[in-house]
């Protein structure tokens, strides 16, 4: 009787593994399709108007949002990359964000096979870690940028945050193997190579290279055998190679970041409703409670309270804009989740994680749900799949046709944050602007414009003072009367959107 058993449990935990497997592809080709469609939300806008900037000028975009020659974060590595791509081969702006979303994406996959293979040899471990990262959350919908749900991702993929995350998984892996030392070329070299990785994933998205910085920080530290001292002098050459690229990159100062804010309000937010946002993430800080009581410097029990501490600390000094390093505290309770399920003592103790495991991963998989919409006509979803989701922005290609590079747009703020993807700039960013040094002089030109009792001659001089050409505005939005002798109807958008030429 005994030995029947054990066949029969062999097949389970091959049949087990190959419909994970299966579930990982089908979500990767869910996230395919979502691609081809590109969902407008977020911060699509700011990444298009980017790209927008350097197709036109490639060597001094100035500020991407407004008409200002000023430097932005947002020209990183990458995105001089995906601007030199749009340059050379005249694709359009959202074509060259289908083709980011691609290498995102691809980077992203295989970065988590590469990193799982470094603490499991199973087949099943990556499929099932790509699972727990993509679904392993809450039972209330949450996205952010640079957070891996599968509803976030399904909206930020052709985000820089998505290529240096999966930048970063890399760079983690990477890292472990050359703490294991070696003598040969890739040794000598390993130092210098992860050092310029890791100042590319800081330039390309700062909040993901604070996390990929808190994984490097944990790998070296968990690392066993401890690295000798020829592996600690080339990471430490390294470092250096790194911090001297940041400190050389010349489309903006990275360290001038470090003294940037007005970041905190917005994002407050990351610190509430936690438990139903990330509640389902608990199971994998058991799972690392586990791992601590083998090894007291586990490599993501260590990458979790780095992230962790940094989190905390923010939330109780009000740095929340630190809120954005919690990945830092997800990323390894979602993969110690996956890898207890081969890792945990008795089977029976492994059949039980397992089984507790699948249940959040369904609840996961339901909460998200609603990302079918964005692959799939909402009208072909079942009813209660279709409820869950949220349509995207419909953009502006209604403005696109009157509108040309480089004109200015009075609009308020959530016009501003889409109309610059199309090539024109807005008087006020759609976002903060640590850069822009008459940023609240904008901001308040704008109210000033809209609101109901500035006098007329005072809105004609904002029009001239920011060299506007063109006003979009909503119904009740406010402004010059529709009948204005300055303005003149050029054309309507969705919600009673209108534009107008401003005379001479």
């Amino acid at each position: 009787m005994r030995v029947a058993t054990k066949p029969v449990i062999r097949r389970s935990a091959r049949t087990a593994a190959a419909l994970v497997l299966v579930i990982a592809l089908l979500l990767l080709v869910l996230l395919l399709l979502v691609i081809v469609r590109l969902p407008w939300a977020g911060d699509l806008g700011i990444h298009a108007a980017t790209i927008e900037r350097l197709r036109h000028h490639l060597a001094d975009p100035g500020n991407p949002l407004v008409d200002a020659d000023t430097p932005s974060p947002y020209y990183s590595p990458w995105m001089l990359l995906l601007g030199c791509l749009a340059k050379a081969t005249g694709l359009g702006t959202f074509v060259v964000l289908r083709v980011a979303a691609l290498v995102g994406l691809g980077l992203l996959a295989t970065g988590v096979v590469h990193f799982v293979r470094t603490f499991s040899a199973r087949r099943a471990a990556p499929p099932l870690a790509l699972l727990c990262l993509l679904l392993l959350w809450g039972p209330a919908l949450f996205k952010w940028s640079g957070f891996l749900g599968l509803n976030s991702l399904a909206l930020t993929i052709s985000y820089p945050s998505t290529f240096a995350l999966g930048l970063s998984f890399h760079f983690w892996a990477l890292l472990r193997k050359a703490l294991r030392g070696s003598g040969t070329w890739w040794g000598i070299w390993s130092g210098l190579g992860l050092g310029l990785l890791w100042s590319v994933i800081l330039l390309s998205h700062q909040f993901t290279g604070v996390v990929a910085s808190c994984g490097g920080l944990a790998m070296v530290l968990g690392a066993r055998p401890w690295p000798s001292r020829a592996v600690l002098v080339r990471l430490g050459g390294g470092l250096v190679l790194g911090l001297a690229v940041l400190a050389v990159w010349p489309y903006y100062s990275f360290f001038d970041l470090l003294g940037a804010g007005s970041l905190e309000q917005i994002h407050r937010s990351l610190y509430r409703h936690l438990l139903p946002h990330f509640g389902l993430a608990l199971l994998g800080v058991v799972a690392l409670a586990l791992r601590w009581r083998r090894d007291r410097r586990d490599p993501l029990v260590l990458f979790f309270l780095l992230g962790a501490a940094m989190f905390a600390a923010g939330g109780l000094t009000g740095h929340y804009s630190w809120g954005r390093v919690l990945p830092a505290a997800l990323i390894p309770a979602q993969l110690a989740a996956a890898l207890e399920v081969f890792e945990a003592g008795r089977a029976g103790v492994r059949r039980a994680f397992a089984g507790l495991l699948g249940a959040a991963l369904l609840v996961g998989a339901w909460t998200q749900a609603g990302t079918l919409g964005y692959a799939v006509p909402r009208d072909a979803l079942p009813a209660r799949v279709a409820a869950k989701y949220k349509p995207p922005w419909p953009g502006y290609n209604w403005l696109a046709q009157e509108v040309e590079y480089g004109d200015v747009v009075m609009a308020k703020t959530f016009p501003s944050r889409q109309i610059p993807a199309y090539g024109p700039y807005t008087v006020a960013p759609g976002y903060p602007d640590f850069f822009l040094p008459d940023q609240a002089e904008r901001v308040a030109a704008v109210r000033d414009y809209f609101a109901p009792g500035t006098p007329r001659v005072e809105r004609l001089d904002i029009l001239r003072r920011y060299g506007v050409r063109w006003v979009v505005e909503y119904p009740g939005d406010g402004g010059l009367r529709a009948d204005d002798s300055a303005l003149r109807r050029a054309g309507t958008g969705p919600k009673g959107q209108v534009l107008y030429e401003v005379r001479g």
